[in-house]
């Protein structure tokens, strides 16, 4: 093993594998934080689709008054009555879906990722990362610092 191997095997520091932690371990917890990442991901959609639905929700107020101001009155009323305001889902507006979401997959999903990390890794949260960082890195590359520098 040359000087390389060596300084490849250093861990991240607040990130080193505990060595009861199999190398299996590592790739499953691994899997799970990626998962959990992509529903961050479908969540920030869900916030996204939020945020659009109710804008095009408060333009329709401009809709409704060029439609009366050319005289569409009868148009308007049905665009104010029929769209402005209206659940997105049978009983649902968009916050409520988020609200659904954080409860019953979210949060719960979450809470699981913890719980395992902290059962299984001592608490040791991103090793799969961190890994890769080390393995990853090229030694002696002032890009490649394992920590940030001291201020």
């Amino acid at each position: 093993m040359d000087e390389r191997d060596d300084d490849r095997t250093a861990a991240v520091a607040g990130h080193e594998c505990p060595r009861e932690v199999s190398e299996e371990t590592v790739a499953a917890l691994g899997a799970l934080s990626k998962a959990l990442e992509t529903t961050e991901r479908a969540r920030g959609h869900l916030y996204s689709f939020h945020q659009l639905t109710g804008t095009a929700d408060f333009e329709l107020d401009d809709a409704v008054r060029l439609l009366r101001k050319a005289g569409h009155h009868r148009e308007a009323e049905v665009v104010r009555r029929e769209i402005i305001g209206r659940n997105v889902i049978p009983g649902h507006w968009t916050f409520q879906i988020i609200e659904a979401y954080n409860a019953t997959y979210h949060r719960p999903f979450a809470a699981l990722e913890q719980r395992l990390v902290r059962d299984l890794a001592d608490g040791r949260d991103h090793l799969y990362e961190a890994k890769l960082k080390t393995v990853r890195s090229t030694p002696g590359h002032p890009a490649h610092t394992r920590e940030p520098e001291a201020s």
